[in-house]
């Protein structure tokens, strides 16, 4: 028997303890636990606010570090919000005082980012791939914000096999590759000799990425894209700001078929690869752009769908 306690008072009470449970706690199969998005949030927000206290010459960099890290905020609030789990404590952070220890936050925020996203669900592999490559990104920007770290590249030794919807993307990747190895050679023709270093770097680079998704397509059974005998660039390359334009829209697509495998792949060292690939042409879109004087020269979420 139930004493001390009316039954409306007992239906009372009980509704008032339902209402203090987080609602997203009635799905079945709700994760309680804490969500680790939380401390990349406050991260952000907080590079964010330290990179506007630079002033001097670092100030115009600063700003659009600034600028890229706000927006990684936002974009993962969004989805701290939709998943409506409990918070962590923010992350201790070193001080910022000028572009070096801004560029060594940056550092950590990406390989935080990267570290998640190797294990995170499909949707959210996504949104950590572009925000590490975005870090990236913005690194490179300027040389006082420290040296972007460099993918090895190794080859992915995949666990197991890969389904369609993997292979139909890793295929998608491979066209790109061959995209913008042609996009490249076709450049090499109207942007000065001062440029020859960095367009071999990259062409060794796409080259060596489509050899690698020739090879898991190849061993999964299936036949590999081949290279068109051309491409078209978004608008005819006729000079050096052209030129410069065509590569920007080939690292982009790179980088949008790349961010595509690593979000239809639980294989971890596939979706690590993807990830690599999609930073590497990321900063590279960056470099591009601030030769050309796009702007924003710093994408935030490289790779995102449009």
């Amino acid at each position: 028997m139930i004493t001390g306690l009316s039954r409306r008072e007992l239906l009372r009470s009980c509704a008032l303890a339902a209402l203090a449970v987080p609602l997203a706690a009635c799905r079945e199969g709700y994760d309680d636990s804490p969500d680790p998005l939380s401390a990349l949030v406050a991260a952000a927000r907080a590079d964010a606010k330290a990179a506007r206290t630079i002033t001097g010459s670092g100030a115009e960099i600063a700003t659009a570090v600034a600028t890229v890290r706000a927006a990684h905020a936002s974009a993962l609030q969004r989805e701290v919000d939709r998943a409506n789990r409990p918070t962590v404590a923010p992350p201790q952070l070193t001080p910022v005082t000028d572009l070096a220890s801004l560029g060594a936050r940056l550092r950590t925020a990406a390989d935080r980012a990267r570290e998640l996203m190797l294990t995170a669900p499909s949707h959210r592999a996504g949104l950590l791939g572009s925000v590490a490559a975005g870090c990236a990104s913005a690194q490179a920007l300027d040389d006082a914000l420290g040296e972007v770290t460099k993918p090895t590249f190794d080859a992915p030794s995949t666990s197991g096999e890969l389904g369609e919807e993997v292979l139909g993307t890793l295929q998608q990747a491979l066209a790109a590759e061959h995209a913008a190895l042609w996009i490249y050679e076709l450049v090499t023709a109207f942007l000065p000799e001062a440029f020859d270093d960095s367009i071999g770097a990259a062409i060794d680079e796409h080259r060596a990425r489509g050899d690698v998704a020739t090879s898991v397509l190849s061993d999964s059974g299936v036949t590999p894209v081949l290279a068109e005998p051309a491409y078209r660039p978004p608008e005819p390359v006729t000079d050096d700001v052209s030129a410069m334009a065509a590569v920007v829209s080939a690292e982009t697509d790179a980088a949008t078929t790349w961010r595509g495998v690593l979000v239809r792949t639980d294989d971890t060292a596939l979706r690590g690869y993807a990830a690599d690939a999609l930073r590497a042409s990321a900063v590279r879109a960056t470099h591009w752009r601030a030769e050309a004087g796009m702007s924003p020269a710093a994408i935030a979420l490289p790779g995102t769908p449009g």
